[in-house]
């Protein structure tokens, strides 16, 4: 898999190419592409949700420390792992500076 790299400035958006659903606040990502589907656990299907605009990942993980009790540091290393993995399936579009 190959690894993208994000900076707290990268600005992401869930990717067109896919079709998704909520489930009981869990999230089913279809990529239309491939074939192929994902799943996330809430928090994941709460960061979907939110990228459905173009966002910063520093947004993000705004959101997430406003949303739940967490430890800034962990939060960014989770947040940047999630991204790194949907964007190696090609579920993201990355772009960087400011949002589009």
């Amino acid at each position: 898999m190959k690894r993208i790299a994000f900076s707290m400035d990268s600005t992401v958006v869930a990717g067109k190419g896919q079709v998704w659903a909520d489930l009981d606040g869990e999230a089913v990502i279809l990529g239309l592409k491939n074939g192929v589907y994902y799943g996330l656990n809430e928090v994941g299907a709460r960061i979907w949700s939110f990228i459905s605009q173009p966002k910063r990942v520093g947004e993000i993980c705004d959101f997430l420390l406003g949303q739940y009790e967490l430890d800034a540091g962990r939060c960014r290393r989770d947040v940047l792992a999630l991204l790194e993995q949907l964007a190696a399936e090609g579920l993201l579009e990355i772009r960087d500076g400011s949002p589009a």
